[in-house]
């Protein structure tokens, strides 16, 4: 086997590194070269950026517009009103609240969980931030929407209800959530019909939110943990994939990624050993990969493995061989880089929906880069990809070109987050944002198509909502309602990058901002200016 060159700092290896590390990135058309020593020289210049704030704020206030069951006074998506106030009803149970998945009116329990822990996520690393930026009670306001649902959805030790909705007849009907009258079926996960994906998915996302709550609601995050430990339990100890709501929600790369996720988050939260056993046992599972995403969460384990093996947990070395491979998948650059860029510089992964995984993508390599930077071992600070080597500060600058696309720095100069900068998609497609307010049209709107083939913009600005889908391969987009491919919003697309963006701003904080604009940034960004839309739209 052919030795594997090193990153390390001594003397010996200063020309070979320089060598290595003097990287020429090459992003569509667009080439970078950057000295590695002098990355970290400029991070001693740099200014702030207040459009990530803004990015910040009306991504979170999203998730106000994704709201199902009774509205809060506080509400500040003013077009939507109460929906949903019968769910379990029939029987017998209380499913109300919780948030719709994407445009549609269907509550998928896999997916908001996801959501709930990538929220949490950014909740639990980047508290000052968020906090700087007026927006850390908002986002514990949106992570509690969701574990207020996930916990009535809990029914019992050994079940769980996986999908509130008929996701057949809600996709047939174009109609706004206070209107609904497609069928609100629920299914259900137990002994007899497992989904270990699913709850360990749940697991993990109360595990992560006990860590949110533990000083603010005490009594809360207790029961969180509680909750976490024994849909766990369910998990491990009733295997079976996940196929409930398919086609709409399959499980495509197994259950053992939501078992080492559940896992790695109740350690970090509880640090009992027998997790830590279950993650160093299992660890033969991690494999390297090339997405983060609602369905495959093994850069997500091998980014949180990996801090505890820079922490002095040697025995978890696969999880941070993993996490590097991860880097070398994304990095333009690399050897061993699987994922295209479009010529403009946005990873391209596949044709549909497919921002929603640059924004995972975005999330792991700022939060990554942040333990690589973080450790106090010189060669663990970088990442060697075959013949190229990768600083903490250069997988940052990657993440943040990715960020800045997406909120406008691309060749149609287009935001592609609803109401954000002069120029974003004006037909996300959204029945509540694409049908008048019931406060502005108090008449039912049934399941005609009228307002689903509407070539006007959406009458309600959905602040915030980022498309899933977005530009094409050549960076080219058409604003269309029905192609959900491209203009239908989710709710874990946008809580990915309410990570990385709050990661960011953890950069600016550190005077870390300029130095990390890609050399075309510099010459040719042009600011963000703020929508006059208002949060009542």
């Amino acid at each position: 086997m052919m030795q594997r060159r090193g990153c390390g700092n001594s003397a010996m290896n200063v020309t070979v590194l320089f060598l290595l590390c003097n990287m020429i990135i090459n992003i569509g058309n667009i080439t970078i070269t950057l000295a590695a020593d002098n990355v970290d020289q400029k991070l001693s210049s740099c200014g702030s950026s207040n459009h990530y704030k803004e990015a910040l704020e009306k991504g979170i206030l999203f998730f106000e517009g994704q709201r199902s069951g009774k509205l809060p006074p506080t509400q500040r998506a003013r077009w939507r009103g109460d929906s949903a106030l019968n769910d379990g009803k029939a029987q017998d149970v209380n499913l109300t609240g919780g948030y719709y998945d994407a445009g549609d009116n269907v509550k998928f329990t896999w997916p908001m969980a996801y959501t709930v822990t990538l929220l949490s996520w950014a909740a639990i690393e980047h508290q000052w931030e968020l906090s700087s930026a007026n927006q850390l009670e908002y986002l514990r306001s949106a992570i509690l929407w969701a574990t207020d649902y996930l916990l009535k959805a809990q029914d019992s030790q050994s079940s769980l209800y996986a999908q509130v909705g008929d996701g057949t007849r809600d996709h047939q009907c174009w109609e706004r959530p206070e209107d609904m009258d497609t069928p609100r079926t629920i299914y259900k996960i137990d002994k007899k019909t497992p989904g270990t994906e699913v709850a360990a998915e749940v697991a993990a996302a109360f595990a992560a939110a006990s860590s949110v709550f533990k000083h603010t609601s005490p009594r809360y995050a207790d029961r969180l943990m509680h909750q976490s430990k024994e849909m766990f339990q369910f998990a491990i100890t009733n295997k079976g994939s996940y196929q409930g709501s398919c086609p709409y929600y399959c499980s495509f790369s197994g259950y053992e990624d939501e078992l080492l996720w559940a896992a790695a988050w109740i350690y970090k939260l509880t640090g009992e050993k027998y997790y830590l056993r279950y993650l160093t046992a299992n660890q033969a599972w991690s494999h390297p990969v090339a997405e983060f995403s609602w369905d495959n969460k093994f850069a997500g384990v091998q980014t949180l493995m990996a801090k505890e093996f820079l922490a002095g947990n040697m025995n978890l070395s696969n999880y941070k061989t993993d996490a590097d491979a991860f880097v070398c998948a994304m990095m333009p650059g690399s050897g061993s880089s699987q994922i295209k860029t479009t010529p403009g510089g946005l990873l391209y992964s596949r044709e549909s929906s497919n921002i929603q995984y640059v924004t995972g993508a975005a999330m792991i390599l700022l939060y990554y880069s942040n333990t690589l930077a973080a450790s106090r071992s010189g060669s663990a600070q970088k990442v060697q990809c075959g013949y190229k080597c990768f600083t903490p500060a250069e997988i940052t600058a990657f993440a943040k070109s990715q960020i800045d696309y997406i909120l406008g720095d691309n060749p149609l100069k287009m935001s592609y987050m609803v109401g954000f900068g002069k120029r974003f998609p004006m037909q996300l497609h959204h029945r509540g944002a694409s049908i008048p307010s019931i406060y502005a049209h108090p008449e039912k709107v049934g399941c005609s198509n009228d307002w689903y083939y509407s070539t006007m913009p959406n009458p309600n600005v959905h602040i915030g909502a980022i498309v899933g889908g977005g530009p094409n391969a050549n960076d080219q987009f058409i604003d269309l309602r029905s192609d959900y491919s491209h203009l239908e919003p989710t709710i874990y697309t946008n809580a990915a990058f309410v990570g990385s963006l709050a990661s960011l701003l953890g950069l600016v904080r550190e005077g870390a901002d300029n130095c990390l604009l890609m050399p075309h940034q510099q010459q040719n960004s042009t600011t963000t200016n703020n929508t006059s839309s208002s949060y009542s739209s």
